[in-house]
């Protein structure tokens, strides 16, 4: 007769994630766990044009979300992932193109991971955005994603095969910075941008410059979707600003389209809940794509605002979903 030997097996270590989204009002905190389940979420307002204490608001928030995951049963210890503004220079190890200029220049990545003492990883918001969306969003299961950013600024993030597109200047995906193809005579030389430069996508399809573009027509100052409501109680002023933005937007998209053929693109920002967008950027985008067969998938976001916050928890996923 053969006697039943009990084997104690441990439980497998539950990995926990913390994301955390710093941007220009806001700094968002978020616990994930492995299937991408939120425990805490907690937001603090962002310090502006204070390093130091950008670096103590970051922190602070992480130690908090630490101490709550802590109460996981089962919980390891926590990665640390953020989505910032601009992106980390390869070459300097310092921020760059933030328009928090603050922090450019700043070693923000080992300055968080020496006062958290735990590694840290950072990227740009809108690959955040990207990687969230990408891996259990909208558009997860597709292979090419182009993840934009409609809101105060203009942005976007690459993810091939599950994987953030990246490369030598730590500038992949910086679509906003790039000038509005196929310009009309009165499009030249463009709005000023922050940046410097003169007529880049920021300054034509962003929620600003939409609302600059119908106070420029003789409207009021207001926010972009007042004035699609507007528009649908018929004012022409309203109409006009709108079709404008979706033209330009358009072939700002239908120009990424032709270098990089994406599968899907996912709109993010406060723009991306205009319902307009859908119905008729694929239309507007066709005669500027080259290619037989134009459709466009262009989708809403499933995660919206908090995609920032879960793509940095993602920065740490060994292999891609």
């Amino acid at each position: 007769m053969r006697t039943k030997v009990s084997v104690s097996v441990s439980p497998k270590p539950l990995p926990l994630r913390i994301g955390i989204d710093l941007g220009g009002t806001k700094i968002e905190g978020v616990v994930m766990d492995d299937a991408g389940v939120e425990r805490p979420r907690r937001r603090v307002p962002t310090p502006r044009d204070d390093y130091a204490a950008i670096i103590e608001a970051i922190a602070t928030l992480v130690e908090e979300l630490r101490v709550e995951a802590e109460t996981v049963p089962g919980a390891s210890p926590c990665t640390i992932g953020v989505a910032t503004p601009g992106s980390v220079s390869p070459r300097t190890g310092g921020m760059q193109n933030a328009n928090s200029t603050w922090l450019n220049g700043r070693t923000l990545g080992p300055d968080l991971a020496k006062r958290i003492v735990l590694p840290v990883r950072l990227a740009n918001d809108a690959n955040c955005f990207a990687l969230s969306e990408s891996r259990d969003g909208t558009a997860a299961g597709a292979r090419n994603v182009l993840g934009v950013i409609l809101g105060t600024g203009c942005g976007a993030g690459v993810v091939i095969d599950g994987r953030l597109l990246d490369g030598p200047r730590g500038i992949g995906g910086e679509w906003g910075h790039n000038p509005l193809p196929w310009a009309q005579a009165d499009e030249l030389p463009g709005p000023l941008c922050w940046c410097g430069r003169r007529g880049c996508m920021e300054t034509w399809v962003s929620g600003p410059a939409l609302a600059a573009a119908y106070l420029q027509s003789g409207g009021d100052t207001t926010r972009a979707e007042e004035i699609v409501a507007r528009a649908a109680g018929g004012e022409e002023r309203a109409q006009s600003a709108l079709d404008r933005h979706v033209d330009r937007l358009a072939r700002g998209l239908a120009h990424v389209v032709n270098i990089l053929d994406p599968d899907v693109i996912v709109l993010g920002g406060g723009l991306s809940r205009l319902t307009h967008l859908y119905e008729q950027l694929p239309a507007l985008m066709a005669p500027h794509i080259f290619a037989e067969d134009t459709r466009v998938d262009i989708r809403p976001p499933r995660w919206g605002d908090a995609s920032g916050a879960r793509g940095a928890a993602w920065l740490w996923a060994d292999t891609p979903a």
